[in-house]
């Protein structure tokens, strides 16, 4: 599997492309390729046109949650193939695996929007929508998780806005994670973790019956965290004997440094390329 940074907050140093708050990998495995979140704009697409990357034979995407720093670019990516059509070239019509949640509107106090601002039945014109809580496979060894249960008390609690049509606050529950077996354990990348880091990781083992981690890649959502979230976090990664780990996106730099006394933390940024066996 190669993994490549479209999107995020950071660029690799001397690497000239463009990054901002948001998230988005392009993921090949083996002749299937796949678009993880879209960031908040249309940054991923011009990137990923200056790395020659062809969206027109993109075979499927997945979204993590729906927030507007992972869902802003369906709507350039939209306009791209419409705009192959006029010109009437041809694209594939890719899979776009995601929580039946994930598209709903958010508002909160100040913000008219905080969610997709793009609707299903939008996104049904050119996608074909695969929208399940439940994991769903996407080639023999890359997994979608769907819907991560909570099963500590440490994460995973925080609430954004609300979704219409509910009284309660919204604590994202369709934020979720793709994994990849690899020969060496379980590859994670995660959009914005608010289901709990450590939460996503307990469930890809348990879907999987792989123990073993081998890199988690993405936002942690600890931004400044509280004491019992960070602590228990380094806590249970300490235990993971991680071969290597890459928070980017929404997580501070004290928090990385926290990370980097348990964990080999390596640098993330847009340009940024990984592979696994």
């Amino acid at each position: 599997m190669k993994v490549t940074i479209l999107t995020d907050n950071a660029t690799i140093i001397d690497r000239y492309f463009i990054g901002e708050p948001g998230f988005s990998v392009y993921v090949e495995d083996g002749n299937s390729s796949l678009l993880f979140d879209l960031g908040y704009s249309d940054v991923f697409l011009r990137n990923a046109q200056k790395m020659k990357i062809d969206f027109s034979e993109l075979d499927f995407i997945a979204v993590s949650h729906g927030h507007c720093d992972h869902t802003g670019g369906l709507e350039p990516l939209m306009r791209y193939y419409a705009g192959l059509e006029f010109e009437n070239m041809q694209h594939k019509r890719p899979i776009l695996f995601a929580h039946p949640e994930t598209f709903q509107s958010i508002s909160a106090a100040g913000f008219s929007e905080l969610g997709s601002l793009i609707s299903t039945d939008k996104l049904a014109k050119f996608f074909d929508l695969r929208l399940d809580r439940r994991p769903q496979k996407i080639t023999d060894r890359l997994l979608y998780l769907g819907e991560i249960p909570g099963k500590n008390d440490f994460e995973g609690k925080l609430v954004f806005g609300r979704k219409d049509g509910k009284r309660e606050a919204d604590c994202v529950p369709e934020d979720t994670a793709v994994v990849y077996t690899a020969k060496e354990g379980l590859v994670i990348i995660t959009g914005c973790s608010h289901a709990g880091i450590c939460n996503i990781v307990e469930y890809a083992k348990e879907i999987t019956g792989e123990r073993r981690i081998a890199d988690i890649i993405g936002g942690f959502h600890l931004l400044a965290p509280d004491v019992k979230q960070m602590n228990g976090t380094l806590d249970y990664l300490k235990g993971q004997q991680l071969r290597r780990l890459h928070p980017c996106h929404c997580t501070d730099l004290k928090s990385k440094m926290s990370l980097a006394t348990v964990c080999p933390v390596e640098e993330v940024g847009v340009g940024l390329k990984l592979e696994y066996d």
